[in-house]
């Protein structure tokens, strides 16, 4: 059993993403082919926004999207504590400081009463100045961006959204990567839509900012390929990956993130009683990047996973440690008790193999697995 069985799913599209990459290699244009050109615009139009500018990968989305705003020392950016380091990492990397928000226990995401108090405290403290939030559409669900909207709005923020988990997510009708001023996605191979090496996109309305998020791509490109304009970096999307991803998007659209939500309600309706299992707020729709259950109190997660290994059911822990304690973070002197949720399911989270292509046979072995040594 795979935890995330990408050859299942290249087997099922083989046909078409072969083609895809042949006609690739017969064009011979594996930088700025048709195909990645033709790759925005579906993007754009499958998202809803007028922009879509693709990049090397989801971190360099995001940290584009901070240089747009010129935003460096002295400022201040909001990002949630329990996400992978790459959301904290731009923001340092462009010489601001991170500044760590709780969760939702439920939904793992931003918790936005922490985030206005945590925007009042640095104003009043004076040291830095608050100028975005990076919102995280963990595990494949949205954030809360009716509150924190608002919250931006009364401070004159930036909202940037990092749905490299949450693309093919929705909040009614309106979707992931939708929601940001900027917004980027990821596709790594193991993501909701994923390539086959690295990948990643923005999202804007803001003509502007698309305009000089496609120069940033291109070494501050200006007129032309020897005109630099500004400092940018070398930030494409090959033409090999934006054909594969031309090739699976009409099939994760159509069949995939029913598949996953399927499943994601047979995990949740057999393991309810058991562990505690992911909630999707009324009117959000996730599009299960991940599977994550928190175990309750005694429940030992370790022994658990060990013992699934031994059946072999593979598992992962997204994420042991907060990014408040991240070597890379410690001089930043962050109180350990400033972050009591994320503290507490940082120890408690497991994530179990899920994908779309996952057979029902594997899903009742894990299912019962699960209940038999947990004692249900």
């Amino acid at each position: 059993m795979e935890f995330r069985d990408l050859r299942r799913q290249y087997k099922f599209n083989k046909e078409r993403i072969d083609k895809a990459i042949a006609d690739v290699l017969y064009s011979t244009q594996f930088i700025h082919g048709s195909q990645v050109e033709g790759l925005e615009e579906e993007l754009a139009n499958y998202v809803g926004v007028r922009h879509c500018v693709t990049c090397a990968n989801g971190t360099d989305a995001l940290q584009l999207a901070l240089m747009v705003w010129n935003i460096g020392e002295g400022d201040a950016v909001f990002v949630p504590d329990f996400t992978f380091f790459s959301c904290a990492e731009v923001v340092a990397a462009v010489g601001a400081v991170p500044i760590f928000i709780d969760v939702d226990e439920d939904t793992f995401n931003m918790d936005a009463k922490e985030l206005l108090r945590s925007i009042e405290a640095t104003l009043k403290d004076g040291h830095y100045t608050p100028k975005a939030i990076v919102s995280v559409d963990l595990f494949g669900q949205p954030a809360d961006y009716a509150e924190i909207r608002k919250i931006a709005d009364q401070f004159g923020l930036f909202i940037l959204e990092d749905a490299a988990q949450g693309f093919g997510g929705a909040i009614g009708s309106r979707k992931s990567c939708a929601f940001g001023d900027i917004s980027t996605t990821s596709f790594f191979p193991a993501k909701p839509l994923g390539c086959y090496g690295d990948g990643g996109a923005v999202f804007t309305d803001h003509d502007d900012w698309a305009l000089l998020l496609r120069s940033l791509t291109v070494h501050g490109k200006g007129k032309h390929k020897y005109d630099n304009a500004r400092i940018g970096m070398n930030s494409r999307l090959d033409t090999v990956q934006a054909a594969i991803l031309l090739a699976k998007l009409p099939v994760f659209i159509q069949r995939e993130l029913d598949e996953c939500d399927k499943l994601a309600k047979f995990y949740t309706k057999q393991l309810d009683s058991v562990v505690k299992v992911p909630y999707v707020k009324e009117g959000f729709c996730s599009s299960w990047a991940q599977y994550t259950v928190q175990l309750k109190a005694g429940q030992d997660r370790e022994k658990l996973q060990k013992h699934l290994k031994t059946l072999e059911i593979p598992t992962a822990v997204y994420y042991p440690k907060p990014l408040h304690r991240q070597k890379a973070f410690l001089g930043n002197n962050y109180a350990e008790d400033e972050c009591p949720v994320t503290n507490r399911i940082c120890e408690r989270v497991l994530s179990l193999p899920f994908h779309p292509y996952m057979r029902q046979e594997e899903a009742e072995m894990v299912v019962e697995a699960i209940r038999d040594y947990l004692g249900d």
